[in-house]
């Protein structure tokens, strides 16, 4: 998932977007777009993946990860 957001702008920032909320805001949205891919059926590696972002470490993590892909 980190490598498609350096390689595409919109979900990039998208991402940026998520990452850079408050934890208890990124939680929620997290949430949110979990619960939405679930009724779509949607890959489960996807949904894992989107999992991850829950945690805090990680979500630290990623967001650094996609802040250098702009670098």
């Amino acid at each position: 998932m980190l490598l498609a957001a350096c390689e595409d702008k919109v979900m990039n920032e998208t991402l940026e977007q998520i990452l850079s909320q408050p934890d208890n805001q990124r939680k929620q949205i997290v949430f949110s777009i979990i619960n939405e891919l679930m009724s779509k059926n949607a890959p489960t590696e996807l949904i894992e993946a989107i999992s991850c972002l829950e945690d805090t470490e990680v979500a630290e993590k990623a967001y650094e990860v996609i802040y250098q892909c702009k670098n």
